[in-house]
C-alpha cells in the first residue's frame, strides 16, 4: 500500500504561481512512476504530467505545457507541480497519483486507470 498526501493548494489570482506537493509513504517511492491529474466541477478527472521513476522522463498534456512542472525527490518521497502562469481555467481539484513499475519500464500512462494508488486532492482556485 502507498499513502499520498497533496499539499499546496489555494486561492491565488491569474498570473500567480503555485507549487503542490504530494507525500509518499507506505512502501519504495523510487519503484512509482507518478502521475498529477486535476478534476474541475462537472468535468472528469484530466491528466496533466507525470515522471518517471528516476525523474529524467516527463510528460505533459498540451494544456500546461511550457506553464507546468513535474519533478520528484525520491529522498523525500515527494513530486511535485510547479504551476506558473495560473488561469481561472485551471481552477480545480489536483490529484497525485502512483503507478507501481519495473525499473526497465519506460512507458507513459496518462489514464486514470492506469494509476494504482490516489491522494485525497488539493483544492486550486485562480480568481480573474
Amino acid at each position: 500500500q502507498v499513502q499520498l498526501v497533496e499539499s499546496g493548494g489555494g486561492l491565488v489570482q491569474a498570473g500567480d504561481s503555485l507549487r503542490l506537493s504530494c507525500v509518499a509513504s507506505g512502501r519504495t517511492f523510487s519503484n512509482y512512476r507518478m502521475g498529477w491529474f486535476r478534476q474541475a466541477p462537472g468535468k472528469e478527472r484530466e491528466f496533466l504530467a507525470t515522471i518517471s521513476w528516476g525523474g529524467g522522463s516527463t510528460l505533459y498534456v498540451d494544456s500546461v505545457k511550457g506553464r507546468f512542472t513535474i519533478s520528484r525527490d525520491n529522498a523525500k518521497n515527494t513530486v511535485y507541480l510547479q504551476m506558473n502562469s495560473l488561469k481561472p481555467e485551471d481552477t480545480a481539484v489536483y490529484y497525485c497519483a502512483a503507478k507501481f513499475v519495473s525499473s526497465s519500464d519506460s512507458s507513459y500512462y496518462t489514464r486514470t486507470n492506469d494509476y494504482d494508488y490516489w491522494g485525497q486532492g488539493t483544492q486550486v482556485t485562480v480568481s480573474s
